[in-house]
Protein backbone atom coordinates (compact mmCIF):
# COMPACT_ATOMS: atom_id res chain seq x y z
CA UNK A 1 0.00 0.00 0.00
CA UNK A 2 3.14 2.24 0.98
CA UNK A 3 4.98 1.61 -2.19
CA UNK A 4 1.12 2.19 -4.38
CA UNK A 5 0.83 5.43 -2.63
CA UNK A 6 4.52 6.28 -3.12
CA UNK A 7 4.07 5.54 -6.95
CA UNK A 8 0.89 8.09 -6.55
CA UNK A 9 2.68 10.77 -5.36
CA UNK A 10 5.46 10.23 -7.28
CA UNK A 11 3.39 10.75 -10.95
CA UNK A 12 1.15 13.99 -9.25
CA UNK A 13 4.89 15.42 -8.99
CA UNK A 14 5.95 14.60 -12.24
CA UNK A 15 2.73 15.73 -13.65
CA UNK A 16 3.10 18.81 -11.82
CA UNK A 17 6.31 19.77 -12.57
CA UNK A 18 5.26 18.91 -16.66
CA UNK A 19 2.48 21.70 -16.01
CA UNK A 20 5.34 23.70 -14.47
CA UNK A 21 7.95 23.35 -17.00
CA UNK A 22 4.88 23.44 -19.96
CA UNK A 23 5.91 26.59 -22.38
CA UNK A 24 3.85 29.34 -21.86
CA UNK A 25 1.31 30.58 -24.50
CA UNK A 26 2.18 33.75 -25.99
CA UNK A 27 0.23 36.03 -27.75
CA UNK A 28 1.33 39.03 -30.21
CA UNK A 29 -0.19 42.31 -29.98
CA UNK A 30 -0.14 45.09 -32.46
CA UNK A 31 -0.01 48.84 -31.86
CA UNK A 32 0.63 50.85 -34.80
CA UNK A 33 1.63 53.97 -32.42
CA UNK A 34 4.37 54.62 -29.43
CA UNK A 35 4.08 52.82 -26.39
CA UNK A 36 5.32 55.87 -24.92
CA UNK A 37 3.51 59.21 -24.09
CA UNK A 38 0.48 57.73 -25.96
CA UNK A 39 -3.33 56.51 -24.52
CA UNK A 40 -3.37 53.77 -26.74
CA UNK A 41 0.57 52.78 -25.78
CA UNK A 42 -0.67 52.83 -21.41
CA UNK A 43 -3.19 50.56 -22.49
CA UNK A 44 -1.08 48.25 -24.61
CA UNK A 45 1.44 48.18 -21.51
CA UNK A 46 -1.74 47.78 -19.11
CA UNK A 47 -3.26 44.91 -20.84
CA UNK A 48 0.59 43.43 -20.96
CA UNK A 49 0.81 43.88 -17.15
CA UNK A 50 -2.22 42.50 -15.91
CA UNK A 51 -2.88 39.46 -18.34
CA UNK A 52 0.65 38.10 -17.11
CA UNK A 53 0.30 38.90 -13.48
CA UNK A 54 -2.89 37.16 -13.13
CA UNK A 55 -1.59 34.27 -15.38
CA UNK A 56 1.73 34.02 -13.82
CA UNK A 57 3.18 33.79 -16.69
CA UNK A 58 1.19 31.24 -18.31
CA UNK A 59 0.45 33.80 -21.00
CA UNK A 60 3.04 35.83 -22.46
CA UNK A 61 1.69 39.35 -24.55
CA UNK A 62 4.06 40.38 -27.09
CA UNK A 63 3.68 44.09 -27.86
CA UNK A 64 4.62 44.92 -31.51
CA UNK A 65 4.47 48.68 -31.49
CA UNK A 66 5.23 51.80 -33.75
CA UNK A 67 3.33 49.70 -36.66
CA UNK A 68 6.41 47.93 -37.15
CA UNK A 69 3.68 45.04 -38.26
CA UNK A 70 1.96 47.62 -40.84
CA UNK A 71 -0.72 50.12 -40.28
CA UNK A 72 -4.52 48.85 -38.87
CA UNK A 73 -5.88 48.41 -42.13
CA UNK A 74 -2.98 46.31 -43.53
CA UNK A 75 -2.89 44.27 -40.04
CA UNK A 76 -7.40 43.69 -40.15
CA UNK A 77 -7.17 42.90 -43.85
CA UNK A 78 -4.09 40.00 -42.57
CA UNK A 79 -6.46 38.71 -39.94
CA UNK A 80 -9.70 38.45 -41.69
CA UNK A 81 -8.08 36.77 -44.54
CA UNK A 82 -7.12 34.46 -41.38
CA UNK A 83 -3.53 35.14 -41.77
CA UNK A 84 -1.21 35.34 -38.48
CA UNK A 85 0.33 38.18 -38.50
CA UNK A 86 -0.76 38.85 -34.89
CA UNK A 87 -3.73 37.74 -32.05
CA UNK A 88 -4.68 41.00 -30.85
CA UNK A 89 -4.49 44.30 -31.92
CA UNK A 90 -5.61 47.26 -30.56
CA UNK A 91 -8.01 48.78 -33.67
CA UNK A 92 -10.13 51.90 -34.00
CA UNK A 93 -13.87 51.37 -33.02
CA UNK A 94 -15.45 52.16 -36.29
CA UNK A 95 -12.29 50.49 -38.40
CA UNK A 96 -14.16 47.19 -38.69
CA UNK A 97 -17.49 49.08 -40.70
CA UNK A 98 -15.66 48.27 -43.63
CA UNK A 99 -16.00 44.22 -43.13
CA UNK A 100 -19.47 44.68 -42.79
CA UNK A 101 -19.79 45.59 -39.11
CA UNK A 102 -22.74 48.36 -39.49
CA UNK A 103 -23.15 48.76 -35.66
CA UNK A 104 -19.42 50.06 -35.20
CA UNK A 105 -20.63 52.65 -37.59
CA UNK A 106 -22.13 54.56 -35.19
CA UNK A 107 -19.21 55.13 -32.97
CA UNK A 108 -17.34 57.27 -35.54
CA UNK A 109 -20.58 59.74 -36.67
CA UNK A 110 -19.26 63.14 -36.27
CA UNK A 111 -20.43 65.04 -33.08
CA UNK A 112 -22.32 61.71 -31.62
CA UNK A 113 -20.70 61.91 -28.29
CA UNK A 114 -20.90 65.10 -26.56
CA UNK A 115 -18.19 64.61 -23.55
CA UNK A 116 -15.75 61.80 -22.85
CA UNK A 117 -18.46 61.22 -20.11
CA UNK A 118 -21.03 60.16 -22.42
CA UNK A 119 -18.82 57.97 -24.14
CA UNK A 120 -18.25 55.83 -20.67
CA UNK A 121 -21.60 55.37 -20.30
CA UNK A 122 -22.09 53.50 -23.52
CA UNK A 123 -18.69 51.94 -23.13
CA UNK A 124 -19.76 50.35 -19.58
CA UNK A 125 -23.08 49.68 -21.32
CA UNK A 126 -24.92 46.27 -21.75
CA UNK A 127 -24.93 47.63 -25.71
CA UNK A 128 -21.53 48.06 -26.10
CA UNK A 129 -20.88 44.22 -25.43
CA UNK A 130 -23.34 43.76 -28.06
CA UNK A 131 -21.51 46.22 -30.48
CA UNK A 132 -18.14 44.40 -29.33
CA UNK A 133 -19.50 40.77 -30.91
CA UNK A 134 -21.10 42.14 -33.45
CA UNK A 135 -17.96 39.94 -35.45
CA UNK A 136 -19.26 37.04 -33.71
CA UNK A 137 -22.61 38.08 -35.66
CA UNK A 138 -21.71 38.09 -38.76
CA UNK A 139 -19.11 35.60 -39.02
CA UNK A 140 -15.99 37.22 -39.08
CA UNK A 141 -13.07 35.62 -37.23
CA UNK A 142 -12.74 37.90 -34.19
CA UNK A 143 -14.17 39.36 -31.37
CA UNK A 144 -13.89 42.42 -29.46
CA UNK A 145 -12.50 42.71 -25.80
CA UNK A 146 -12.77 46.10 -24.55
CA UNK A 147 -13.53 49.70 -25.57
CA UNK A 148 -11.05 53.03 -24.86
CA UNK A 149 -10.81 55.80 -25.73
CA UNK A 150 -7.93 58.41 -26.91
CA UNK A 151 -9.92 61.85 -26.06
CA UNK A 152 -11.95 63.82 -29.23
CA UNK A 153 -10.13 63.94 -32.91
CA UNK A 154 -8.79 67.21 -34.14
CA UNK A 155 -7.66 68.36 -37.80
CA UNK A 156 -4.19 69.33 -38.40
CA UNK A 157 -2.25 71.56 -41.00
CA UNK A 158 0.44 72.38 -43.00
CA UNK A 159 -0.83 75.93 -43.10
CA UNK A 160 -3.39 77.98 -40.88
CA UNK A 161 -6.40 77.37 -41.13
CA UNK A 162 -9.09 78.79 -38.77
CA UNK A 163 -12.55 78.45 -40.15
CA UNK A 164 -14.98 75.99 -41.80
CA UNK A 165 -14.40 77.86 -45.24
CA UNK A 166 -10.75 77.68 -45.26
CA UNK A 167 -11.33 74.04 -45.29
CA UNK A 168 -12.36 73.98 -48.95
CA UNK A 169 -10.25 72.41 -51.40
CA UNK A 170 -7.90 70.81 -49.33
CA UNK A 171 -6.86 67.40 -49.26
CA UNK A 172 -6.98 65.84 -45.41
CA UNK A 173 -5.90 62.53 -45.11
CA UNK A 174 -8.07 60.01 -42.78
CA UNK A 175 -8.56 56.31 -42.65
CA UNK A 176 -10.29 54.13 -45.30
CA UNK A 177 -13.72 54.51 -44.00
CA UNK A 178 -16.85 56.17 -45.37
CA UNK A 179 -17.71 58.09 -42.29
CA UNK A 180 -14.90 59.39 -41.96
CA UNK A 181 -14.06 60.11 -45.74
CA UNK A 182 -18.02 61.30 -46.19
CA UNK A 183 -17.52 63.53 -43.10
CA UNK A 184 -14.64 65.47 -44.61
CA UNK A 185 -16.38 66.11 -48.17
CA UNK A 186 -19.52 67.41 -46.62
CA UNK A 187 -16.79 70.06 -45.15
CA UNK A 188 -15.81 70.80 -48.48
CA UNK A 189 -12.71 69.30 -48.08
CA UNK A 190 -10.84 66.17 -50.60
CA UNK A 191 -10.76 62.95 -48.40
CA UNK A 192 -7.76 61.37 -48.88
CA UNK A 193 -6.68 57.65 -47.62
CA UNK A 194 -3.40 57.12 -46.81
CA UNK A 195 -1.58 54.86 -44.50
CA UNK A 196 -1.06 56.25 -40.91
CA UNK A 197 2.85 54.96 -41.51
CA UNK A 198 3.13 57.45 -44.41
CA UNK A 199 1.16 60.00 -42.48
CA UNK A 200 4.48 62.27 -42.06
CA UNK A 201 5.93 61.35 -45.11
CA UNK A 202 2.80 62.53 -46.79
CA UNK A 203 2.60 65.86 -44.66
CA UNK A 204 6.10 67.00 -45.74
CA UNK A 205 5.87 66.58 -49.20
CA UNK A 206 2.85 67.96 -49.80
CA UNK A 207 0.76 64.99 -50.36
CA UNK A 208 -1.82 66.06 -48.18
CA UNK A 209 -2.88 69.53 -46.31
CA UNK A 210 -3.62 67.88 -43.36
CA UNK A 211 -4.52 65.03 -41.38
CA UNK A 212 -6.71 64.19 -38.24
CA UNK A 213 -5.66 63.17 -35.00
CA UNK A 214 -5.96 62.56 -31.08
CA UNK A 215 -3.88 65.46 -29.69
CA UNK A 216 -1.74 62.59 -27.86
CA UNK A 217 -0.81 60.61 -31.51
CA UNK A 218 -0.59 64.58 -33.35
CA UNK A 219 1.98 64.99 -30.82
CA UNK A 220 3.49 61.54 -30.21
CA UNK A 221 3.94 61.04 -34.35
CA UNK A 222 5.94 64.54 -34.55
CA UNK A 223 3.10 65.78 -36.47
CA UNK A 224 3.86 69.37 -35.21
CA UNK A 225 6.99 69.63 -37.27
CA UNK A 226 5.70 69.15 -40.46
CA UNK A 227 1.95 70.58 -39.26
CA UNK A 228 1.54 72.95 -36.60
CA UNK A 229 -1.70 74.43 -36.75
CA UNK A 230 -4.32 71.96 -34.81
CA UNK A 231 -7.94 72.85 -35.13
CA UNK A 232 -10.05 72.16 -32.06
CA UNK A 233 -13.32 70.95 -33.49
CA UNK A 234 -13.34 68.08 -31.71
CA UNK A 235 -15.52 66.16 -34.87
CA UNK A 236 -15.72 62.46 -33.19
CA UNK A 237 -14.55 60.82 -30.25
CA UNK A 238 -11.02 58.52 -30.72
CA UNK A 239 -13.24 55.33 -29.38
CA UNK A 240 -10.91 52.17 -29.92
CA UNK A 241 -11.45 48.94 -29.12
CA UNK A 242 -9.06 45.84 -28.38
CA UNK A 243 -9.87 43.03 -30.69
CA UNK A 244 -8.87 38.93 -30.47
CA UNK A 245 -8.64 36.27 -33.28
CA UNK A 246 -10.66 33.42 -33.31
CA UNK A 247 -7.22 31.38 -33.54
CA UNK A 248 -5.78 32.87 -30.77
CA UNK A 249 -9.53 32.45 -28.28
CA UNK A 250 -10.11 29.00 -29.38
CA UNK A 251 -7.04 27.91 -28.26
CA UNK A 252 -7.22 29.33 -24.68
CA UNK A 253 -8.88 27.54 -22.01
CA UNK A 254 -12.39 29.07 -19.94
CA UNK A 255 -9.68 30.03 -17.44
CA UNK A 256 -7.32 31.56 -19.62
CA UNK A 257 -9.82 33.55 -21.58
CA UNK A 258 -10.97 34.31 -18.23
CA UNK A 259 -7.33 35.85 -18.01
CA UNK A 260 -7.49 37.70 -21.56
CA UNK A 261 -11.02 39.56 -20.06
CA UNK A 262 -9.16 40.78 -17.07
CA UNK A 263 -6.49 42.06 -18.50
CA UNK A 264 -8.91 44.04 -20.83
CA UNK A 265 -11.48 45.24 -18.43
CA UNK A 266 -8.28 46.46 -16.44
CA UNK A 267 -6.65 48.02 -19.75
CA UNK A 268 -9.95 49.93 -20.61
CA UNK A 269 -9.67 51.26 -16.63
CA UNK A 270 -6.38 52.16 -17.24
CA UNK A 271 -6.86 54.47 -20.56
CA UNK A 272 -9.90 55.95 -18.87
CA UNK A 273 -7.35 57.31 -16.31
CA UNK A 274 -5.03 58.27 -18.71
CA UNK A 275 -6.95 60.04 -21.07
CA UNK A 276 -6.80 63.91 -19.00
CA UNK A 277 -3.33 63.23 -17.79
CA UNK A 278 -2.05 62.45 -21.30
CA UNK A 279 -4.01 65.19 -22.77
CA UNK A 280 -2.80 67.81 -20.28
CA UNK A 281 0.07 67.27 -20.88
CA UNK A 282 0.22 67.17 -24.66
CA UNK A 283 -0.98 70.36 -24.55
CA UNK A 284 1.69 71.77 -22.32
CA UNK A 285 4.30 70.49 -24.73
CA UNK A 286 2.72 72.26 -27.61
CA UNK A 287 2.50 75.70 -25.58
CA UNK A 288 6.03 75.18 -24.77
CA UNK A 289 7.23 74.30 -28.18
CA UNK A 290 5.21 77.32 -29.89
CA UNK A 291 2.93 75.40 -31.86
CA UNK A 292 -0.66 77.00 -33.14
CA UNK A 293 -3.64 75.45 -31.06
CA UNK A 294 -7.13 77.13 -32.37
CA UNK A 295 -10.23 76.63 -30.99
CA UNK A 296 -13.89 76.34 -32.36
CA UNK A 297 -15.77 77.85 -31.13
CA UNK A 298 -19.28 77.55 -32.54
CA UNK A 299 -19.32 73.91 -34.15
CA UNK A 300 -22.59 74.69 -35.08
CA UNK A 301 -22.15 75.20 -38.89
CA UNK A 302 -19.35 72.37 -38.68
CA UNK A 303 -22.63 69.61 -37.40
CA UNK A 304 -24.54 71.48 -40.19
CA UNK A 305 -22.56 70.93 -43.03
CA UNK A 306 -22.30 67.28 -41.83
CA UNK A 307 -26.08 66.29 -41.99
CA UNK A 308 -25.66 64.50 -45.04
CA UNK A 309 -22.97 62.11 -43.83
CA UNK A 310 -24.61 61.59 -40.09
CA UNK A 311 -28.32 61.21 -41.76
CA UNK A 312 -26.95 58.40 -44.19
CA UNK A 313 -24.87 56.28 -41.93
CA UNK A 314 -27.61 56.33 -38.58
CA UNK A 315 -30.82 55.58 -41.00
CA UNK A 316 -30.51 51.97 -41.12
CA UNK A 317 -30.08 51.61 -37.10
CA UNK A 318 -31.62 54.84 -36.11
CA UNK A 319 -33.09 52.88 -32.87
CA UNK A 320 -29.49 52.08 -31.76
CA UNK A 321 -28.20 54.97 -32.75
CA UNK A 322 -30.99 56.97 -30.62
CA UNK A 323 -29.71 54.77 -27.64
CA UNK A 324 -26.18 56.01 -27.74
CA UNK A 325 -27.31 59.61 -28.03
CA UNK A 326 -29.41 59.09 -25.01
CA UNK A 327 -26.90 57.87 -22.64
CA UNK A 328 -25.00 61.38 -22.32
Amino acid sequence: MKKLLALVLALVMVAACAVAMADPITLTYAEVNPLDGTIVGEMAKAFKAKVEEVSAGEIIIDIQANGVLGSEDQILDNLLGYGNITDISRISAFALTQYGCGKASLLSIPYTFVSEEHFWNFADSELAQEFLLEPQEIGLPLRGLCYGEEGFRHFFFKNEVKSLEDLKGLKIRVSADPVMTGMVSNLGAAATTVPFTELYSALNTGVVDGAEQPTANYYSGAFPEVAPYLLLDGHTLGALQIIITDNAWNKLNEQQQGWIMEGAKYASAVCREKVAEIEAETFEKLAADGRYVIEVTDKAPWVEACQPTIQANTAALADLYQQILDMQ
